[in-house]
């Protein structure tokens, strides 16, 4: 997938905003980053991003 830095950049800065403005605790961004990291270790994650590069092809083509 060759989206694949933006949206790390992309999905850190929705963390990030998260954490500074709308009250998400350091544990829960530390939860989130873990589940994640594991989630990407599973046999789910082939097809979680094959939906996110269709999702991300259905909105660049529009």
């Amino acid at each position: 997938m060759t989206v694949s830095i933006p949206l790390v950049v992309l999905l850190g800065a929705v963390v990030f905003i998260a954490w500074r403005y709308l009250g998400l605790r350091l544990w829960q961004a530390i939860t989130c980053l873990l589940f994640g990291f594991f989630l990407a270790a599973t046999v789910v994650a082939p097809d979680i991003r094959r939906a996110v590069s269709a999702v991300l092809s259905w909105l660049t083509s529009s």
